[in-house]
């Protein structure tokens, strides 16, 4: 499948620069968002595979504008939506409340 999140090999995108001593988290959520992997895969019964492809399906300028570990959430988004345990509209108004401030 050639897709915006198959890039390797492709030429005219510029040089490379990987971060000096890059952190494996740069954030503390990204901790929580690897650490979701586990247990949200086998609650809610997904595949790797599955999980890939919905990272896969991200729409190209979303995929480009958001961070590897924010494809991995859009993912579990995705495969709890899907298989009916959270809403879309469960999800949106928990986004707002966070960023309201509220916990």
């Amino acid at each position: 499948m050639n897709g915006i999140h198959d890039l390797g090999g492709m030429h005219g995108f510029g040089p490379i620069n990987p971060e000096p001593d890059e952190p494996v988290f740069h954030a503390e959520w990204e901790k929580r968002v690897f650490g979701l992997f586990a247990t949200t895969s086998a609650f809610a019964g997904f595949s790797v595979d599955e999980f890939r492809h919905a990272i896969e399906n991200l729409p190209p300028a979303e995929y480009l504008e958001t961070s590897y570990y924010e494809h991995w959430l859009h993912s579990f988004e995705e495969m709890l939506a899907i298989r009916g345990i959270v809403t879309k509209a469960e999800l949106d108004a928990r986004v707002d409340q966070i960023r309201q401030g509220g916990q």
